[in-house]
Formats: C-alpha cells, sequence, structure tokens
C-alpha cells in the first residue's frame, strides 16, 4: 500500500512540474491582429511604412509582475553609474554598488521601460525584435561593411598577434570573416557585427581583441562570451579571455564545435558565432530582446537566467546600428521578420522612460490642435532625440 502511495505522489508532482512548463510556454502567432489593441497602433503605422515587414507575436503566458519581480535581481539588470538615480537601484546597500566596473544595479522603473516592447515600436528600435537567424536574400558584404563603418573594423585586412607575439596578416577583411560566421552559425551577419561594436566597441585596441593582455597573449573574444562580471580590475575581460582559452572546463566536444581556443580572430568571430546561435538563437532566444530578457525557452528550463548581457539597454543600443545598416545599403524595405513578447496583465499604458518627469505632464485632459503646413512628426519622447512613431 505504501509503494501505490508513493507512487501516487511522484506521480502527482510530475504532473504538476508538466502544467507548470506547459503554463509557461510561449505560443507565437502571426499578424497584426494577433497582437493586444495596445501593440497594434504602432504595428500598423510600421507595416504602412513597409509592407513587407511581418511580425509574430510571442505569448510568453507570463505576468507582467511576475516577469518583473524575477528580472529584478540585484546584480541581473544593469546600467552606467554615471546614470541618473531615476536608472538606478537606489536601495541602502545595493546604491551605487558596482556589480562590474561603472555599471550598477538597475531601477525598478527601468526596468519596466526597458521590458515593454510597446517603448519601441517604432523604425529604429524595431530591430530589437528582428529574427536573428542567417539570411541569404540580405546578408552580404556590403551591409556588413555599412554596420562596420565608423569603426576601426571598417574595410580592414584583418591581423593578429599569436601567444610568442608574432603578427599574422590575413587576406580577409573582418567583413568577410563576419560573413563567413554567420553563414556557419546560421546567424544573422549584422547581428554579429553589431554584437561585436556593442561588445568591444570602435576600436582594434579593446583588451578582449589585442591579443595583449598579461597571461592571455594571442586569445580573443570578440563577443565577451564567458566575460561575467567582476569586481577585480579587468575581471570581466580576463574571464572571456579565459573562455576563449580553454572554455572554462568545457568539455572537448564542447571546445571542439565552437572552435576553442580562440587563438587567432577568425576562430574567435567564426567560434563565438556558433556559440551565440546554438546557446541562444537556436534555443528560442532569437532576437536581441529575448536574449537580455530570458523570458522564452525551447527545452523547458528555469526562465530569467539565461541572458546574454546584463546592460538593459543593449537592446536599445544595437538596433540603432542594425538600423543604420539597412537604411545605408537600402534594405530596410526588404522582407523581414519581427518577434514581439506580450505577457499577461500588461499595464494599459507603458512605462515612460525615467528621464521622463511625469510631475511635468499634469492629466488635465488638454486638447492639443496643430496647424502644420509641412511635416508634423509624432515621436516616442519630449524631443527631437526621440524616434519618430508617426508622421503626418
Amino acid at each position: 500500500m505504501k509503494q501505490i502511495k508513493i507512487l501516487f505522489i511522484l506521480i502527482g508532482i510530475s504532473i504538476l512540474i508538466a502544467m507548470m512548463q506547459t503554463s509557461y510556454a510561449a505560443d507565437r502567432r502571426e499578424g497584426i491582429e494577433s497582437f493586444p489593441e495596445s501593440y497594434q497602433p504602432y504595428l500598423r503605422e510600421l507595416q504602412k511604412n513597409h509592407p513587407d515587414w511581418r511580425f509574430i507575436s510571442v505569448y510568453t503566458n507570463l505576468d507582467w509582475n511576475y516577469v518583473l519581480d524575477n528580472e529584478n535581481k540585484f546584480g541581473r539588470s544593469l546600467v552606467p553609474k554615471s546614470y541618473s538615480d531615476r536608472w538606478k537601484n537606489t536601495t541602502p546597500g545595493q546604491y551605487n554598488v558596482e556589480v562590474d566596473a561603472g555599471w550598477v544595479d538597475c531601477s525598478r522603473r527601468a526596468l519596466e521601460y526597458t521590458m515593454d516592447p510597446r517603448n519601441f515600436l517604432n523604425e529604429v528600435r524595431m530591430f530589437q525584435f528582428e529574427a536573428l537567424s542567417y539570411d541569404e536574400k540580405t546578408n552580404n558584404l556590403q551591409g556588413i561593411e555599412k554596420v562596420l563603418y565608423g569603426t576601426e573594423f571598417y574595410n580592414r585586412i584583418v591581423d593578429y598577434v599569436t601567444s610568442t607575439g608574432n603578427v599574422i596578416t590575413m587576406n580577409s577583411k573582418y567583413s568577410d570573416l563576419i560573413l563567413s560566421a554567420g553563414r556557419t552559425a546560421n546567424v544573422s551577419t549584422y547581428h554579429l557585427a553589431s554584437r561585436i561594436k556593442q561588445e568591444v566597441g570602435p576600436f582594434l585596441s579593446h583588451s578582449s581583441i589585442s591579443g595583449r593582455v598579461a597571461g592571455f597573449e594571442g586569445l580573443y573574444n570578440f563577443y565577451n562570451i564567458g566575460a561575467t562580471s567582476s569586481a577585480e580590475p579587468m575581471g570581466a575581460i580576463k574571464n572571456g579571455l579565459q573562455y576563449a582559452r580553454d572554455g572554462k572546463g568545457a568539455s572537448q566536444a564542447t571546445k571542439d564545435k565552437y572552435l576553442i581556443p580562440w587563438d587567432n580572430k577568425e576562430k574567435a568571430i567564426t567560434g563565438g558565432g556558433i556559440f551565440i546561435g546554438s546557446s541562444y538563437i537556436h534555443l528560442g532566444q532569437d532576437t536581441l530582446y529575448l536574449q537580455k530578457f530570458h523570458v522564452t525557452s525551447n527545452t523547458n528550463e528555469e526562465l530569467f537566467w539565461h541572458q546574454y548581457m546584463t546592460n538593459i539597454l543593449a537592446p536599445y543600443s544595437e538596433s540603432r546600428s542594425i538600423y543604420s545598416g539597412y537604411v545605408n545599403t537600402g534594405m530596410l524595405d526588404n522582407s523581414m521578420t519581427f518577434i514581439i513578447p506580450v505577457y499577461e496583465n500588461m499595464p494599459t499604458l507603458s512605462t515612460p522612460n525615467p528621464n521622463v518627469n511625469e510631475n511635468d505632464y499634469l492629466p488635465d485632459n488638454t486638447r492639443v490642435y496643430a496647424d502644420v503646413t509641412g511635416t508634423l512628426n509624432v515621436r516616442c519622447g519630449p524631443s527631437t532625440s526621440y524616434e519618430v512613431i508617426t508622421r503626418n
């Protein structure tokens, strides 16, 4: 009899776990009509200007406040220490504590602002929701060079330093290596180029890719993979270079898969691209947004922990680089797919940018009429530095 009771208990637990996993399983639907009404006006405006853009809603089946509670854990989402207190966690004992050099924990309002997709459904910031798999029709060398423009990677032949200090010059440009990496990894080459700019900046002298860090000579990490936060000087970079050396204790099969050690720039760019594809994009985290905010999974694993970056504005920043690349190559009107999350019990109105002081705007139901002879731009914030939502 005891064995039967234990069996029933185990079955019950299994059913409960299965129900929990099912309740959090994301449901993807296509078309503007599949979105909540609060999303639809922005998407219709975008489709009016870009008829070949395709929109997919991802119903996460997660409660909005539950998501915020889980994402709002100390050290999980960071902002630069130089930001105003409206962006920062001001809890005593956590305020201005550097989780990584120059980076501190964010405020809940900053998290609400950056997590609400409705704040970014405009032509520029939409690209944090762009599907990130490789597309033969749109990915090309010209587009990659446009993304790299303004950096030292632009139109530049690749050279690198070996562990013994020798300088090797290749016959390839950085755009060649990125295009090859995208094809191999089945990852958007524009995403890889933008991610490199985001992670190491515009200069080849960045310590993650210089090949000259003491103790890590001849090692490269273009995407700062494994560069976990550390209060030690250059701690995050050293952690990333340790990953480039041996995968931080990874199995030989894993190291072979990712081409580790990354002891030249081609292996680092391609192997890192394979890592991003297999560890994020092909697991359901197939947009910049979903790589930052781990709210979906194809593997029924625990959510919220598997994030590529801690900077809450990384998707926002990278989206402009991708947008600029498409504009400069004349590909903005190409067929593109955007994957946009939806949460349960979202507020009727999205949280404004933390820089906006709501007390400056009294809820007096004032109506404003404009007599415009030229073009009237409606923007997502109270200055011309904000992106245009619609124009008439």
